[in-house]
Order: C-alpha cells, then structure tokens, then sequence
C-alpha cells in the first residue's frame, strides 16, 4: 500500500484525486489551510512556507512510515488585471502556484527512496486569458520546473505534470458563467473536463506502469479549444 500526499485536498479537484487513491487502495493524507470532509487524514499546511513543508513531510513519515507518491496541486488566483492589482497580489499568485511545488517537491524528495512526483498544471500556461497573467506566468514555469526535477531525480524519482483544461468543478459557475453549455462548446469533446477525469491521469501516471515515464506533460484538456474564427466564421469543426 502507497502513501499519497495530495496538497489542497479538501476541496474541488484535490478532493477528487484524494478520492481516487484513497478508492485505489492507498493511504492518502491531504494537507490544506483549512480540513474539509474528504477523505483521507487532515494535515494543517501552508505550503508556501518551506519550514511549514518540511514539517509536513515529516508528520507524513511519522504517522504513515513512508512517502510514496506527491501530488501538488494546491494552487489557482482570482481573475485580476495587471494594472488593477498590486505587486503583493502578484508575489502571492506564484508563491502558490509555482513556489509552493517546489518546496513540496524537494521536501518530498528527501524523504523518497523511490517515488512519483505530479504536478497539476494549467493550459492557461500556454493560453492565457485576460485576468491571468500572474497565474499563467507560474503555470508556464511549473512545467518547466516539472522537466528540470524529472532531469536531476530520475531514475528514482518520477517528476510528471498532468495539464487541466477547462474544469468542472463546485466553483465552475464563478469561473465560466452560468451558460456553461456555451462554454462546453468550444471543446473539441464538447463538454468540460470531469475532476474524476484529472484523478485518473494522475493514477495512470503514478501506477508502476509508468515506470519510464518522466518529464511528461499529458494534457487533460478534451482536445484543447477551438479556434475563435471557426465560430466568428460560423464553421464546422466535425
């Protein structure tokens, strides 16, 4: 049996892949600001604080004996305009989103033998919106991060990214309107993606089949986004 560090897994996509090991067998601990009603055992943890990190790590290993499989995906922002937002607001944004991993990623390696590594990347890393450019500044560098770490730490440990698409989650509404429909329609597979869909990438790639694969980014992302002309043009894309 694995032990599964999901950070920010109480709530929303964390919780959904903290269901998912937990349902695979494995111990799950889940670490977040505030302890929801999910599963898995409950760390308190600000995972900007690398000393906070640390500590967290090793609660992880006094109480379950082992780490096994990390999975960051504590992270997101508020839709803000550069201009209209202040440079602590910034800071912030990417000491969450791609800091954050990075403490977690190196406490966890110390503590791993062996082991798998998953980052939970956006595509607004690689199309951004207006609102996100802090955000997606951070993304972009996360899967970088991702191929650096999979460079130094193989062949122990595996270091991927998993790349989330347009989601449906509980807060789905504040994100893309109410018509989400109108916005399911500019996916290729015409819907958004599921969390239990994100969950089963991250079980994909952290099961030993895997075992060669690292410094990968598989996107979950439903065939991207069509393109804007295709619906300004009134086009097909069947």
């Amino acid at each position: 049996m694995r032990t599964v560090l999901v950070t920010g897994g109480t709530r929303g996509l964390g919780r959904g892949i903290a269901q998912a090991f937990t349902d695979a067998g494995d111990q799950v601990v889940v670490c977040g600001r505030n302890p929801g009603d999910g599963p898995g055992r409950f760390v308190a943890c600000d995972v900007r604080d690398p000393d906070a990190v640390d500590a967290l790590v090793a609660d992880v290993l006094a109480h379950e004996g082992s780490l096994d499989v990390v999975v960051n995906n504590a992270g997101g922002s508020p839709s803000a305009l550069v201009a209209e937002t202040s440079p602590r607001f910034h800071e912030k944004v990417i000491a969450l989103n791609l800091v954050a991993p990075l403490f977690v990623a190196r406490a966890a390696r110390r503590a791993m033998d062996h082991g798998v590594i998953l980052n939970i990347g956006s595509v607004s890393a690689v199309r951004p919106a207006p609102g996100t450019a802090a955000y997606a500044a951070a993304k972009a560098g996360l899967t970088v991060l991702t191929r650096a770490l999979a460079l130094e730490w193989a062949p122990d440990v595996r270091v991927n990214q998993i790349t989330v698409g347009l989601l449906e989650t509980e807060n789905a509404a504040e994100t893309y309107g109410e018509d989400r429909a109108a916005v399911a329609s500019t996916v290729p597979m015409g819907r958004l993606a599921s969390v239990q869909d994100v969950a089963a990438a991250c079980l994909m790639l952290a099961s030993p089949e895997m075992a060669y694969v690292t410094g990968a980014d598989l996107f979950v992302d439903g065939g991207g986004e069509i393109p804007a002309f295709h619906a300004a043009l009134g086009s097909s894309h069947g």
